[in-house]
């Protein structure tokens, strides 16, 4: 499935309802995240599948987990109808099993400033998203740790992106995608259609950059 992320990919993560999932369509995105974690921005199993109803056919639609257990991301995967599954914390051979049963897109999120950055073995995977030490903040970081590896997949870069910056991280990384949170929302977990737009758009632009 790697063949999936080509470079221009865009992901709007943390969305909570369909207002906000039918925005990140609108604006062009190739995906949109939905958090099974701890988080503000976590949904329920009933809020999830009225989102995936209305956005299905339209766009990548990501399952996100933060140190869930396994068994817990195996339940809520019976549930979901995703094309996509992002790990954030351990990935052991019988989850990559459960998520293998199916063809979706399988990423696993590294901090930059983790030692897994360094050892992760990425052709476990179908990409690596990059991101800073505390998922969700909206704090920036340094993208200096990049020079200490070359991935032989698609890198999404994330952490503290916003309409502002996404550019200039796009040509710092040479990442295949980025992906946002809070960077684009109007309060905490909701967000904000004009800042989905422009940093779609932005995002956008760099990407046609690199590819001439």
């Amino acid at each position: 499935m790697a063949e999936t992320l080509e470079r221009g990919f865009i992901k709007i993560c943390g969305v909570t309802n369909v207002a906000d999932a039918r925005a990140v369509i609108g604006a062009g995105a190739s995906a949109l995240g939905l958090i099974f974690a701890e988080s503000p921005r976590r949904v329920s199993i009933d809020q999830a599948h009225d989102i995936l109803e209305a956005t299905e056919g339209e766009l990548l639609r990501s399952a996100v987990f933060r140190e869930n257990d396994d068994e817990s991301i195996r339940a809520h995967l019976r549930g979901l109808d995703v094309e996509m599954v992002q790990i954030h914390g351990t990935l052991s051979e019988g989850l990559l099993d459960t998520i293998r049963e199916r063809p979706r897109v399988l990423v696993k999120a590294l901090s930059i400033e983790s030692r897994e950055f360094l050892t992760f073995d990425e052709l476990r995977v179908d990409a690596v998203l990059i991101d800073g030490p505390r998922p969700g903040s909206g704090a920036t970081h340094s993208w200096e740790r990049m020079a200490q590896r070359e991935f032989r997949v698609p890198v999404i870069a994330s952490g503290g992106l916003n309409p502002n910056n996404v550019a200039e991280t796009i040509m710092a990384t040479m990442a295949t995608g980025v992906d946002c949170d809070s960077g684009v929302e109007a309060v905490l977990g909701l967000k904000d259609h004009q800042r989905v737009s422009s940093f779609v758009a932005n995002a956008r632009q760099a990407f046609s950059l690199l590819k001439e």
